[in-house]
């Protein structure tokens, strides 16, 4: 026992060091850490790493796609809703169909069945992967919407594709409406399960008796409960998790206080960092078992399967990715579409490039049944996993590894929101003064806006409650102050709902600063 903590505890720290020397190098951490993973495999005596698919499902999942959907802004992801949706069904089904096909042509013994299956495994882009790597590399708003936005909904359309080609793996047969039904039922039941729990653990926190510790605990509570829910009546539990996320970040500031906001904010962070290393390199870690298991195809062959199948995939994306846009400049003529215009050649590119699979193929590689149900051993299991991984680490590190530099070279405009972030905030400013002006001049008569109390409100104002030490407050001043922020704080949800030309991103930024005020307020009061 002893052994097994003091080797969480160095992998703890191996992959601290491993993230700040990617930060040094300039390099996407998810990327470094899954090289360092498969080079700490390669050490003799170390005991080999197997990963759980229900560990990975039930521990690591549920908390990453909730932080990622309360990251996410709904408002972006309404307006690229159409080419959101088809990348998460139509391309991941062109993708599934593309390897199926490929793997029955070139990898020797695969049904079309085994192909359908390794298709739906790797077809989809990994929501953890995408998100780890955009918050590194700059990225157009449209861009890093799409892609986040596509790979939180893709899992519904490859984990269906990949049971029904289990059951035709091991019945041969495939029965298209069952197929489509079940589909239906796995958006429906996992989105409604989600909605439904966000709901409840919004009521939660404002009729309980809960303070900053206690949301907390409770936002920990909620995507585990949402993913199970969800699983337990064959919905969805990704798309439960994505919705119940989406739906209580939008309610956020209707119940959690301001301490309750930055307390989980901190936690949060510290958390999914922490899920975040462990999570890749895991799948560095989990190599020399994948390769023990290979039986009787060998490593270099399997290498060029793996190779193979990623080609298909990345190449299958990119297609697709200038498919969607003559897709939309043709229906442009008939409906209203987010962006009329063509983004040219280097965006479409951009998008396809973007695809890096992650732990969740691993995770549903390794799901599939050993034997099957006549007990003879499940055709070509191995060789899928070892597929699997191949794709996920080419992927990451190569796509991951060019992305930068083709960033740089593609030079993207940012075409939604071209005002720099310091004009904004500049003009937001002055939207919170004018507002705050108002107020105070209705609060206090004429005769007492030259007093020393207006004077000092007004100072503080100004200074954003910094180098105040020796101001303490109290009473009527401390009231005010707590209804001057609260005041801000609608306006900018407000002009978030009116004003779709200004960065969610930037009036979230604001509404963070306005609960850091309002909590050393009270420090202070």
């Amino acid at each position: 026992m002893e052994n097994a903590v003091l080797l969480f505890l160095v992998l703890l720290l191996v992959i601290v060091c491993t993230i700040m020397l990617a930060k040094k190098l300039r390099v996407a951490y998810p990327v470094l850490l899954v090289i360092v993973g498969l080079l700490i495999s390669l050490i003799p005596g170390l005991p080999k790493i197997e990963l759980q698919p229900k560990v990975v499902f039930i521990i690591f999942l549920p908390p990453l796609l909730y932080e990622a959907a309360w990251a996410c802004s709904f408002r972006e992801l309404f307006k690229w809703r159409r080419i959101i949706l088809s990348f998460a069904i139509i391309v991941v089904f062109i993708s599934a169909v593309s390897v199926a096909f490929a793997a029955y042509w070139f990898i020797p013994g695969f049904t079309l069945a085994l192909g359908f299956l390794l298709g739906g495994i790797v077809s989809p882009p990994d929501a953890v992967s995408a998100n780890a790597i955009t918050k590194f590399v700059k990225v157009p708003k449209r861009i890093s919407t799409i892609l986040e936005g596509e790979s939180l909904l893709n899992d519904a359309t490859s984990l269906i594709i990949m049971q029904f080609a289990i059951t035709a793996v091991t019945t041969g047969m495939f029965d298209v409406p069952k197929a489509a039904l079940q589909f239906v039922w796995m958006i429906a039941g996992g989105v409604g399960c989600g909605l439904l729990l966000g709901w409840v653990f919004t009521k939660l926190h404002k009729l309980l008796p809960t303070d900053a510790n206690m949301d907390v605990i409770l936002t920990f509570i909620a995507p585990y409960l949402m993913y199970i829910l969800a699983e337990e009546v064959h919905g969805s539990g990704v798309l439960a998790v994505v919705a119940g996320g989406l739906f209580v970040s939008q309610k956020r500031y209707e119940f959690l206080s301001s301490s309750s906001r930055v307390r989980g904010v901190n936690v949060w962070e510290s958390f999914i960092f922490l899920l975040n290393g462990i999570v890749f390199m895991l799948i560095g870690l989990a190599l020399p078992k994948i390769i023990e298991q290979l039986g009787d195809t060998s490593l270099m062959q399997a290498i060029g399967y793996g190779v193979l199948i990623t080609a298909v995939v990345i190449l299958i994306r990119i297609i697709s990715a200038y498919g969607a846009v003559a897709v939309t400049m043709i229906m442009r003529n008939f409906i209203t579409v987010a962006d009329p215009n063509p983004p040219g050649a280097k965006g479409p590119f951009i998008i396809g490039w973007t695809g890096m699979r992650g732990v969740v193929s691993l995770a549903a590689a390794l799901s599939i049944p050993l034997y099957m149900d006549n007990g003879a051993v499940f055709p070509k299991r191995n060789l899928i996993l070892f597929i699997t991984f191949v794709v996920i680490f080419l992927t990451l590190t190569v796509q991951g590894l060019t992305l930068p530099f083709f960033l740089k070279r593609a030079n993207l405009k940012e075409l939604d929101y071209p005002q720099p972030e310091h004009e904004v905030e500049k003009y937001l400013d002055k939207e919170l003064m004018k507002l705050s002006l108002d107020y105070l001049q209705t609060v206090f008569a004429k005769s007492e806006q030259h007093g020393e109390q207006y004077q000092r409100l007004l100072a503080n104002l100004h200074n954003q409650l910094k180098e105040e030490k020796d101001f303490k407050l109290h009473g009527k001043t401390m009231d005010i102050l707590m209804k001057l922020l609260e005041l801000q704080r609608n306006h900018l949800i407000q002009l978030n709902k009116t004003k779709p030309a200004i960065d969610e991103g930037i009036i979230h930024k604001k509404m963070m600063i306005i609960d850091y005020q309002e909590e050393r307020m009270r420090l202070r009061g």
